[in-house]
C-alpha cells in the first residue's frame, strides 16, 4: 500500500508525483497504524513530490493553490481532550464489531458495516473498554491527518457517510437521536455531536494550512501557511471523483487492498440489505456500495515472493516490472485457472461470514497448474 502525492496543473493534468510504501500491522488481534506510521509517511511521501517537482522544473514550491486530503474510509480513532490516541487506530479492516453492526442496523433499519466508526465507538462501549469515558472526539485517518494540517475536525460528506448515516447535508439527525439514547442508556453521555467530526459538502472553503501543518508536512521550512484545505474525503469518494462517476445512474469499480463498487443512486432504495452499505458522493448524493475487505493483499505477497527468487537467481526485477510482467502472463491462462481457486482473505471477510484472515489455495490433483492459473487464480 503506498500514501501517494500528485500535483495537478490548472487544466487538472498531473504534472509531479511521490509517493511512500507502507503496510498496516496486525497488533493484538487488531489491524492497526501507528501515528508514526502516519506522520513519517506523509512526510517522506510529500518530500518525494517536492524532489520531483526540483527535478522536472527547477523549483521547490512554497505555497500550491489548494491541498486536499483523501485517506482509507471508516475505522476508529479515539482521543481524549488533549488530542492523545485512547487505543490504537483501528482500521476498516478489522471485523470486530459484528454485535455493534447487527444491533444498529436493526436499531436503525438501515445497514451499518462492521467498519463503520460508529460500529467501532458502540462495539468499544459494549466492551467496557476503559478508554470510552476519556473520549473527547474520533475520527477517520483522513479527518485526522486533515485536522493535524488546519486544526479544523471536519470532514466531507462522502467521508462522514462511513462514520455515520447521513443525509443529503449531514448526519441524519433522527438516527443521530436514535443512537444517542442507546449509547446514554449503556453509560456514554456525551452527544453524538460533540464526538464526531463536523460535515462539508464539496467545495466548502473553510479550512487553511496553520504553521504547524506546515511545518508537519515539509519539516524544512520551505512550505508556508494559508494554503486552502478542501474538506477530507474518503478513497471512495476519490475514485468517483477520478473515474467521474458522480451522477445519478453512473458507478465505477475501485480494486486495491479491498475491491468495492459504486452505484450512485437515482431513487432511494426500498429496503436495507447487509451487503450493500448506502455511502454518499462527495456532494451527498446517495451511492450504493459493496465492499470486500480483500483483494490484492495476497496478490501482493506472491510478487514479493517472485521477487525474492528473482533477486535470488541473480536477476533483480523491480516491483513495477514484476506486477507488469505477471498481470500480463496471467491473461494467458485458463478461464477456470486450471482448476485452481483461491480465498484471498488476509483479514476477515464479513460478506463472505468469514470472521479472521486465513488466505488458501486449492486445486485438483489433474488441475493445469501453473503460473498464469496460479497468477490468475489470486
Amino acid at each position: 500500500t503506498r500514501i501517494k502525492a500528485v500535483l495537478i496543473d490548472d487544466t487538472f493534468a498531473p504534472i509531479a508525483s511521490g509517493s511512500h510504501e507502507w503496510q498496516n500491522r496486525y497488533e493484538n488481534g487488531v489491524w492497526t497504524y501507528s501515528l508514526d506510521d502516519i506522520t513519517t509517511g506523509l512526510q517522506h511521501c510529500y518530500a518525494a513530490l517536492t524532489e520531483d517537482i526540483r527535478q522536472k522544473f527547477g523549483v521547490t514550491p512554497t505555497t500550491y493553490g489548494a491541498i486536499g486530503i483523501s485517506g482509507m474510509m471508516h475505522g476508529y480513532m479515539a482521543f481524549d481532550k488533549d488530542d492523545n490516541l485512547l487505543v490504537p487506530f483501528r482500521t476498516w479492516r478489522n471485523t470486530i464489531t459484528e454485535q455493534a453492526a447487527s444491533e444498529l442496523s436493526e436499531l436503525l433499519s438501515f445497514n451499518i458495516p462492521q467498519r463503520w466508526s460508529i460500529a467501532h465507538l458502540y462495539q468499544a462501549i459494549l466492551n467496557g473498554e476503559e478508554h470510552v469515558r476519556h473520549i473527547a472526539h474520533i475520527n477517520t485517518l483522513a479527518g485526522y491527518i486533515h485536522y493535524r494540517l488546519t486544526g479544523k475536525r471536519q470532514v466531507g460528506i462522502g467521508e462522514a457517510s462511513g462514520i455515520f448515516p447521513v443525509d443529503s447535508t449531514g448526519y441524519n439527525t433522527d438516527y443521530i437521536k436514535k443512537v444517542d439514547e442507546v449509547l446514554s442508556a449503556k453509560g456514554f453521555s456525551v452527544k453524538l455531536t460533540e464526538v464526531l467530526p463536523s460535515v462539508l459538502n464539496a467545495g466548502a472553503k473553510e479550512a487553511f494550512l496553520t504553521a504547524d501543518g506546515a511545518k508537519l508536512l515539509d519539516p524544512t521550512g520551505t512550505l508556508q501557511p494559508g494554503v486552502p484545505l478542501c474538506p477530507p474525503e474518503g478513497d471512495a469518494g476519490t475514485g468517483m471523483t477520478a473515474t467521474d462517476s458522480v451522477l445519478p445512474r453512473t458507478g465505477n469499480v475501485s480494486a486495491g487492498t479491498s475491491i468495492f463498487a459504486m452505484l450512485v443512486l437515482d431513487k432511494p432504495l426500498k429496503g436495507y440489505y447487509p451487503e450493500i452499505d448506502v455511502v454518499t458522493t462527495p456532494c451527498g448524493a446517495p451511492v450504493a456500495m459493496v465492499h470486500c475487505n480483500n483483494c490484492s493483499s495476497e496478490l501482493d505477497a506472491w510478487v514479493k515472493i517472485f521477487g525474492e527468487f528473482a533477486q535470488l537467481s541473480g536477476h533483480p526485477i523491480a516491483k513495477p516490472a514484476l506486477y507488469d510482467m505477471l498481470y500480463y502472463h496471467a491473461l494467458t491462462g485458463d478461464p477456470d485457472c486450471g482448476n485452481t481457486v483461491v480465498y484471498n482473505f488476509l483479514s476477515g471477510e464479513p460478506v463472505a461470514g468469514a470472521e479472521n484472515g486465513r488466505p488458501m489455495y486449492f486445486r485438483t490433483p489433474d488441475g493445469k497448474f501453473n503460473l498464469a492459473n496460479l497468477f490468475r487464480a489470486e
